[in-house]
């Protein structure tokens, strides 16, 4: 069997194997595209890390931000994440993210199709008290004469 060395750790493989991303397949574009940065640095697929460095990931529409306690190449179970990595993203990315939850239906990207019933309903249960402030009860003004 393989030893573990804990000297450093390739950056895809230390991603996937942490479990910030499903596949390293994925990890591996995400660095190809410029999303991935260690310590400021945008970084290849290849760039080997180090425990006490910290990596950023993009991940529209918020940047997650993690230090490295382990650099580890072999995937390991979700309860030994706590070991791996401390999660330092700042607080209002997440707030970020919980307003883009939100507001998600509104800004549709182009070439997604049609709303779904559940994404139109959504839409109209926002946006009709928002836009019109009119109630079913006011709808004699033909009665006012």
């Amino acid at each position: 069997m393989k030893e573990q060395s804990f000297i450093g750790a390739r950056i895809d493989k230390w991603l996937w194997a942490a479990r910030i991303f499903k596949t390293r397949a994925m990890a591996a574009d995400v660095c190809k595209n410029g999303r991935v940065t260690v310590n400021g640095v945008s970084v290849k697929p290849s760039h080997i890390v180090k425990a006490g460095e910290t990596v950023s990931v993009r991940k529209p529409p918020i940047i997650y931000s993690f230090k490295i306690l382990k650099p580890i190449e072999q995937r390991v179970g979700a309860k030994l994440i706590p070991e791996i990595y401390e999660n330092v993203t700042d607080s209002k990315q997440y707030e970020l993210l919980e307003m883009s939850k939100i507001s998600g239906f509104i800004d549709r990207a182009r070439g997604t199709g049609r709303p779904t019933k559940k994404e139109r309903r959504s839409l109209d249960a926002f946006a009709d008290p928002v836009m019109f402030g009119f109630s079913d009860e006011n709808d004699n003004w033909e009665d006012e004469e």
